[in-house]
């Protein structure tokens, strides 16, 4: 299990191949790339600058991970998420989850992101024509944690 929170970005290739040659068992590999939209709430986007807490971020990451192994059978996991000023297209967040079968990494996947979206302290500001705003947690984010629950 990996977890790295960084300001340079990450080259998927590179990440998923490592990954996926980290053991023998790994018959699937599932991923999650999340990218910057130039879009939201009605608003353009020129910029998101992303916050987030040392230490408490990477150990929240690491739960996370933890708990999807608890409940599936996974093999590795991956979670590179950046910080930092970002644009339109950059790329925000890796998840990546290898399992023996694809159902366990599908699965895992989803639960990795959908907790980072509500439990991880990351924080977002977006730059607009009317100036900058903080993002807050969409109702969408909280209705697909709770079907973990």
């Amino acid at each position: 299990m990996s977890v790295r929170v960084q300001t340079d970005d990450f080259d998927l290739s590179t990440e998923l191949l490592a990954l996926r040659r980290s053991n023998p068992k790994i018959g699937a590999v599932v991923s999650f790339v999340g990218a910057v939209r130039d879009v939201n709430d009605g608003s353009v986007v020129a910029e998101m600058t992303l916050e987030h807490y040392p230490g408490m971020t990477e150990s929240a990451l690491i739960a996370i991970i933890e708990q999807a192994q608890q409940r599936w059978n996974i093999v590795d996991a991956l979670v590179i998420h950046r910080i930092g000023p970002l644009q339109p297209l950059d790329q925000i967040v890796l998840v990546a989850v290898a399992s023996a079968h694809r159902g366990e990494a599908f699965a895992a996947c989803e639960f990795i992101i959908d907790y980072l979206k509500t439990e991880a302290p990351f924080w977002k500001k977006e730059q607009t024509p009317d100036g900058a705003r903080w993002v807050d947690a969409r109702d969408g984010d909280d209705a697909a944690l709770n079907k973990w629950r």
